[in-house]
C-alpha cells in the first residue's frame, strides 16, 4: 500500500481502503496526509503488541473490543469509545482481551517507517 497523501476534500471509507497484514493477527489500514496519519488496526483476541517507543505523538481510539494498555509503566483497560494519549518517546504496549479489537491510531509527524 502506498503512503501517498490524499486530497483533504475527498471523503474516504475504511471499507474502501485495503488492509495490510503486518503480523499474525494484525491488519492495518492507513490514510496519510502531509504531517498527520491515521491507521486503523484490526487485532485478534489475545494479541500482544510489544512495548516500544517512538518520537511520534499518538492518540488511540478504541473502536471495538477491550484492550489492556501499558503506557509509561501504568496499566489500564480501555473499551470501545475510550481515547488514550501517548506522548512522544513514552514506552507503551497493549494486550487485546477476549475479542477482536479495532483501534484507530493517529500519529504526528507521519510514521515514515510504516510507509516502507
Amino acid at each position: 500500500m502506498t503512503g501517498a497523501p490524499i486530497h483533504a476534500a475527498l471523503p474516504r471509507r475504511w471499507d474502501d481502503i485495503p488492509a495490510q497484514r503486518i503480523a499474525d493477527g494484525i491488519e492495518r489500514q492507513m490514510i496519510v496526509g502531509q504531517r498527520l496519519m491515521i491507521c486503523r488496526l484490526t487485532l485478534g483476541p489475545h494479541v500482544d503488541t510489544p512495548a516500544h517507543s517512538h518520537p511520534h505523538e499518538q492518540m488511540t481510539m478504541v473502536e471495538k473490543g477491550r484492550v489492556r494498555f501499558t503506557i509509561g509503566g501504568h496499566a489500564r483497560e480501555a473499551a470501545a469509545g475510550d481515547v488514550l494519549h501517548v506522548p512522544s518517546n513514552v514506552v507503551h504496549g497493549a494486550t487485546m482481551l477476549d475479542e477482536e479489537v479495532v483501534l484507530i491510531d493517529i500519529f504526528t509527524p507521519i510514521r515514515e517507517d510504516f510507509l516502507a
